[in-house]
């Protein structure tokens, strides 16, 4: 797996289009008809609600019971002296998830663990590479016996999203992840964001070795970042975003996959392909079956994983 470089401008950083600034009040649309203002958390929808602390107009997902009418999430969170609200009306983002204090803390700890990795092997060396790396099966110098995922070391179909082949192969996949990642979390929320990100690395692992040479080696958190690039790229239509840049970048990344020696795209396209698919999952569940939807479909992209793996290694041995 090698870098995804780029990402797409921050998907929730825009107001709706052909509107004003979010949270802006009723606009005239030229023949004398306001018209209503939108939600200042999702500005493709319009409302007549407004917070009753800081008037902000809000939509009915956003709405946060209080004693005397609605308030927006912020307020709530900020609360009167009286504690936070309780948890059944607790605000939530677009997918379901509990809106937090930090919505990029997944996001850290993802390159937190990926940069410590990259120093162990620094430390290290090959033979912890070696013993990590996504592998079919080989032999591998100082290492009796065969060695690989078809010798039963399914573990490496996990580890191998956090290792790196170098200072700039690191470099681009947690750049990539930061820029992608933060605003993608903050969407999904924590747990649907961890869910998708874990899955579509280890579909892309999965695909990379069904189709790669048995013995040939690869790293890299890339396929769970082109797995967030097909998420954003899901989130963008779903909220009526220009999706002209975020189409740019996956072409751009999706050539260099392609004529760049030395980069697995099997594990690209793995995780590309995933990503749209659980993304179109979290962000179009119907709101009743949400979490049975979301959570089910990553199961079954799961399960996909482990019938690849076996088919491949009933394949090998």
């Amino acid at each position: 797996m090698d870098q995804a470089p780029g990402s797409p401008q921050g998907p929730l950083e825009r107001g709706a289009a052909g509107r004003g600034p979010v949270g802006d009040g009723p606009a005239d649309d030229g023949h004398g008809a306001p018209d209503l203002p939108v939600c200042y958390r999702h500005p493709d929808r319009e409302t007549g609600i407004r917070c009753t602390r800081c008037e902000r107009p809000i939509c009915p997902e956003c709405m946060v019971n209080a004693a005397v009418g609605f308030h927006c999430p912020q307020c709530a969170r900020q609360g009167s002296g009286v504690g936070p609200a309780p948890a059944a009306t607790r605000p939530r983002t677009l997918a379901g998830g509990v809106v937090t204090a930090d919505p990029r803390l997944v996001t850290k700890v993802l390159i937190g663990l990926n940069v410590a990795f990259f120093l162990v092997q620094l430390a290290v060396g090959d033979r912890f590479t070696y013993r990590f790396e996504l592998l079919g099966q080989a032999y591998q110098p100082g290492v009796e016996g065969v060695q690989g995922v078809a010798q039963g070391q399914w573990y490496r179909l996990l580890t191998a999203m956090f290792l790196h082949g170098g200072y700039v192969h690191i470099a681009f996949n947690m750049l990539s992840l930061w820029w992608i990642g933060g605003p993608l979390e903050a969407a999904l929320g924590r747990a649907r964001y961890l869910a998708l990100y874990l899955v579509s690395g280890l579909a892309g692992s999965a695909l990379s070795y069904l189709l790669a040479e048995q013995n040939q080696p690869s790293v890299g958190a890339s396929g769970a970042i082109f797995g967030l690039f097909g998420a954003t790229a899901v989130l963008m239509r779903r909220l009526r975003y220009d999706m002209r840049p975020v189409v740019a970048l996956l072409v751009i990344n999706l050539i260099i996959t392609f004529t760049w020696g030395g980069i697995a795209w099997e594990a690209h396209v793995g995780g590309l392909v995933t990503g749209v698919v659980v993304g179109y999952a979290m962000v179009h569940a119907p709101r009743r079956r949400r979490a049975l939807v979301q959570y089910g479909t990553c199961a079954l992209m799961l399960a996909a994983v482990v019938v690849v793996t076996l088919l491949r290694t009933a394949q090998l041995t």
